[in-house]
């Protein structure tokens, strides 16, 4: 097993293809309808960005359950539970958008394919509202509560420094 949490490392590729996902589905659609390319080629293209979307969130939400453990020693219960919670829906909602992704290819009728695509284009949007509030969850987890300090060689006080950036911060308040 690495020493390093690899939670961090993993998380990053599914909140970034949920912000990108927006872009490129919608660009998808219009190419589709501007019919600039083959619809269902550039839609299945779009999918497959979609399935590793998904594919990464559960690899991010299984490897926070595996440092999960770790960070309890020094984070608030709720924290953690907001956070997974959190990660919880945005992988569901993911899910359940791959799984309408299939609607624009299935459809009988050109039409009803377009509107199923233009629909799928703005539910990414949701999934990008769940990415943002999961990534402020894991980032609240990180610098306000201190989650990252599980992971220095000396876990047993505060990272170097740290008292002193807050005496930094607590007196640039009393220059005011």
């Amino acid at each position: 097993m690495l020493s390093d949490p690899i939670h961090p490392m993993i998380v990053h590729l599914p909140l970034a293809l949920a912000v990108l996902m927006p872009v490129l589905a919608t660009a998808a659609f219009m190419a589709w309808w501007r019919e600039w390319l083959s619809g269902r080629r550039v839609w299945v293209a779009v999918l497959a960005i979609q399935l590793c979307l998904v594919a990464t969130g559960f690899a991010a939400l299984r490897s926070g359950e595996a440092d999960e453990e770790r960070v309890e020693a020094v984070v608030d219960e709720w924290a953690l539970e907001s956070h997974e919670e959190a990660a919880e829906a945005f992988v569901t909602a993911a899910t359940l958008v791959l799984c309408f992704f299939v609607a624009p290819l299935v459809l009988p009728s050109e039409g009803l394919r377009r509107k199923a695509a233009a629909a799928v284009a703005a539910a990414t949007l949701v999934v990008t509202a769940f990415a943002v509030r999961t990534g402020k969850a894991g980032g609240d987890l990180v610098y306000r509560h201190g989650a990252g300090i599980v992971y220095q060689a000396d876990a047993s006080g505060p990272p170097a420094g740290t008292s002193e950036l807050r005496g930094v911060h607590d007196s640039d308040s009393d220059d005011d």
